[in-house]
């Protein structure tokens, strides 16, 4: 078996969003991956006194613990049970209710010697490798088909001058177009305090003969392929399992600094924070 992950954080002075993990039973059978991408807030009160790191830690933790030791849960029971373990540990403390409260975004895979599970809610990817080489990618693409005003809206933002108070203002107005449709019929889901959201993944199973390989990744690290076009998924997870998982988050990185001002590739951050997990079971 290999494994190997990497994640780095867009910004160097701010801490990184992003949770990456994997355990293997001490059975020696099989094993469980989760990759988390925390959403950074806008500015301002977003009711908790927690941070978004501290959220996706714990909610990260918890689903790694409950997937890989209590193989009886489905992985939607898995994150189920996780958000509502991450809400009581600071609902006392916290507004949960809070359109903002602290939410990511998930991937999960669970196998064993005769199938893989997986699990992929908001705009994080996961990529199945077959054994002929093709590469199967699960998407939540439900931020990709946003109404078109919103759509509209974000295009509109994006083509204001970066820094300017235009933008800042224009990009308020965006925010909470979103929020309306965040965790709301018709929009799109993350991980936040309501455990209701895990139904709402994306999930399904294929015979362990049938993955030779599996890559997760942050949005930070797909925009190599959804925001660069530098190549598909075929040749993402090519890229991963011949030169790892650092050599993606720099080629992204050496992407978004050829681009600082996002004029080539529009995008809401220049830098964001990325997570690779690559595992060959």
């Amino acid at each position: 078996m290999r494994i190997e992950l990497a994640t780095e954080p867009g910004d160097p002075q701010r801490p990184n969003e992003d949770y990456a993990s994997v355990a293997l039973p001490a059975s020696g059978q099989g094993g469980v991956l989760v990759l988390l991408d925390g959403v950074t807030p806008p500015e301002g009160d977003y009711g908790c006194v927690h941070s978004v790191p501290w959220f996706t830690a714990r909610l990260g933790g918890a689903m790694l613990e409950l997937s890989g030791s209590h193989r009886d849960m489905t992985l939607p029971e898995a994150l189920a049970a996780a958000i509502s373990r991450t809400a009581e540990a600071h609902r006392p403390s916290c507004d949960l209710s809070h359109v903002r409260t602290p939410q990511a975004t998930v991937v999960a895979a669970r196998w064993s010697g005769d199938a893989v599970e997986y699990l992929v809610l908001s705009d994080s990817v996961l990529l199945l490798e077959q054994p002929d080489g093709s590469v199967q990618p699960v998407r939540d693409s439900r931020l990709d088909t946003l109404p078109p005003p919103v759509r509209a809206r974000r295009e509109a933002v994006r083509a204001l001058p970066r820094g300017s108070a235009e933008r800042a203002a224009a990009g308020r107005e965006y925010a909470r177009l979103v929020e309306s449709l965040r965790n709301a019929e018709g929009g799109f889901f993350t991980a936040a305090a309501d455990p209701s959201v895990a139904a709402r993944a994306v999930t399904g199973t294929m015979p362990r003969s049938r993955v030779r390989s599996l890559t997760a990744l942050s949005d930070g690290a797909a925009r190599w392929v959804e925001v660069f076009h530098e190549g598909d998924w075929s040749q993402c997870a090519a890229l991963v399992a011949e030169q790892g998982p650092q050599a993606l988050i720099d080629r992204v990185r050496a992407a978004e600094a050829a681009d600082p001002e996002c004029r080539t590739h529009p995008r809401g951050k220049a830098r964001d924070d990325a997570a690779v997990i690559f595992v060959a079971p």
